[in-house]
């Protein structure tokens, strides 16, 4: 019976508790990375619940540390889940795909084709004529959200599978002039969380 309770016991203290601490950990660093996208993009009350949660869970995981400070286990669990959080954090974050981006083309060729498609699948454009490197250039802009970054890309791939793109983030649209598809994300369930920023 004594040995029943101290193989109990040590399962407890060598596995069981690794485990969760390496769960726990996982749990609260994605969070953590997720509320900085959050606060990024300004959906304050998404921030704040996803903020008590990560504390509360960071809590608990730092308690199991301290009450089992000689066990190298906590502390190969604890560094893991970090590691491990942040790379699911990311991988979060990317298939969230909050706010707006700016997507910028340069090329040498005519755009009226890059620009006509864009058109017909609802992206809003604005053209450009300047000078590059080696003579004239198109430069062609569009505001979408981040979630159809994938879609313009395909169309950008489409027109020159070779063209040159960049893209960057937008803090802030003015949505009265924003022009995306019907099926705009924005609008959804993250939408309601979205308050509007100051300014």
């Amino acid at each position: 019976m004594v040995d029943g309770v101290l193989l109990s016991s040590g399962l407890v203290t060598w596995v069981v508790i690794p485990v969760l601490m390496f769960v726990a950990r996982i749990v609260d660093v994605t969070i953590g990375t997720a509320r900085v996208i959050f606060v990024s993009r300004g959906y304050r009350i998404l921030a704040t619940v996803a903020g008590f949660i990560e504390v509360l869970i960071w809590l608990l995981a730092i308690g199991q540390i301290m009450k089992n400070l000689s066990n190298p286990l906590c502390y190969i669990a604890y560094a893991s889940g970090f590691a491990m959080g942040n790379y699911l954090g990311i991988t979060l974050a990317e298939r969230l795909s909050l706010g707006f981006i700016l997507i910028r083309v340069v090329t040498d060729q005519s755009a009226d084709s890059l620009v006509e498609s864009l058109k017909k699948s609802e992206y809003g454009v604005t053209r450009i004529e300047g000078t590059g490197a080696y003579g004239p250039v198109n430069i062609v802009f569009t505001i979408a959200s981040r979630h159809h970054v994938n879609e313009i890309i395909q169309i950008i791939q489409q027109f020159n599978p070779q063209a040159f793109y960049t893209i960057e983030e937008v803090d802030r649209v003015s949505e009265s002039r924003l022009i995306t598809p019907s099926r705009n994300p924005q609008s959804g369930l993250f939408g309601l969380f979205r308050l509007p920023r100051k300014g």
